[in-house]
């Protein structure tokens, strides 16, 4: 009895020192990139675009392609992602054709950022004489942001009481009026969080984007900009800090992505709850 309650009690010990090894990890470096960075976040440095002849450094440009990005990728995504959703959920019969779209997905999951930069360059950047541009990079971040919408939409489409179904079918609704009025504003909370996941990962992508979106730090508008190339946040990020050594600004940006993540995440978490509360009701 004496050995299983020591055992307890060293497990115990064990997680709280894992726990509290993870947490310390975690507010040591969002607390040492807040503090290196926040200082040095200006006006100037938000509202303007480089300049070599004033000697001045803005990331406005960077700013909005960031925003660029994740309007041109979500845009892609989105229905690629849903609509492969439903159908492996509502309409495909084959478990062994399921199976093999969801192992694809996951498999596409796992690869490293970087062979989806190499794959960019290859085929949207050469094949389709997209160039560097940002309009390549947003279509290879759809490429590695596909499995995650498409999962978190199937295991939210899964959440949904097959009663629903039957019921809406028993008033004699069609099939896709079922999933268009019925299935879908229930599992809305799933579609909306695979969003906000896609974008947490597109601000924080830098390695695909480095092979073609390009480097560039020029103010253009949204359709100009999507046919031409730019650096996001990220890029601008890894231009900062390791070809121009300017570590002030590196920590800026660094600061302004922590800052990004983490209301990223609450809006996740608060949406979440937001329909987890509304669906009870």
């Amino acid at each position: 009895m004496k050995k299983r309650t020591l055992y307890i009690w060293a497990a115990r010990i064990l997680m709280w020192l894992a726990a509290g090894i993870t947490a310390a990890l975690t507010l040591f470096l969002l607390g040492y990139v807040l503090i290196k960075g926040l200082p040095n976040i200006t006006w100037e440095l938000l509202s303007t675009k480089p300049s070599y002849l004033r000697h001045t450094i803005g990331i406005l440009p960077d700013i909005l392609n960031t925003v660029y990005i994740i309007l041109a990728a979500l845009l892609f995504v989105l229905p690629l992602g849903v609509g492969a959703a439903i159908y492996l959920t509502e309409y495909a019969t084959s478990k062994r054709l399921v199976g093999m779209i969801e192992y694809a997905a996951e498999t596409l999951s796992g690869i490293p950022s970087i062979i989806y930069g190499l794959f960019g360059t290859l085929f949207f950047c050469q094949f389709l004489d997209l160039d560097k541009s940002l309009l390549a990079g947003a279509l290879t971040l759809v490429i590695m942001n596909l499995p995650t919408v498409m999962r978190t939409t199937q295991e939210s489409l899964k959440t949904v009481p097959q009663s629903y179904r039957e019921g809406a079918f028993g008033l004699g609704a069609g099939k896709w009026r079922v999933i268009r009025t019925v299935v879908l504003p229930n599992c809305l909370d799933g579609v909306i969080t695979g969003c906000i996941l896609s974008v947490g990962r597109i601000v924080g992508e830098s390695a695909a984007l480095l092979f073609t979106a390009g480097f560039a730090h020029a103010l253009n508008g949204f359709f100009e900009g999507l046919s031409s190339s730019g650096a996001t946040l990220t890029v601008a990020l890894y231009v900062y800090a390791t070809e121009e050594g300017n570590f002030e600004v590196a920590f800026a940006i660094a600061a302004i992505l922590m800052i990004l993540t983490l209301l990223i995440n609450v809006s996740a978490t608060l949406i979440g709850k937001y329909f987890e509360r509304k669906n009870k009701v």
